[in-house]
């Protein structure tokens, strides 16, 4: 399978789904919604596990795409 192929179905499949979560006024349907509950966004150690966890992202995620390893 052309890799193309694959992540532009997975990318796509992911945007159809969150739009069909934003446009049915279902609490819980969307990323952010998801997100928020799989950190316990509402307590402090959630928030701190967030950020911890994003900036750690960020920082393998940026360095990976532009110097290509």
């Amino acid at each position: 399978m052309d890799p193309n192929l694959g992540w532009g179905a997975v990318l796509g499949a992911a945007f159809v789904y969150e739009m069909y979560g934003v446009f049915n006024k279902t609490d819980g349907d969307t990323l952010s919604e998801r997100l928020r509950d799989w950190f316990r966004i509402s307590t402090r150690g959630g928030k701190a596990a967030f950020v911890i966890a994003w900036l750690g992202l960020t920082a393998w995620f940026i360095p990976h795409i532009i110097n290509g390893g």
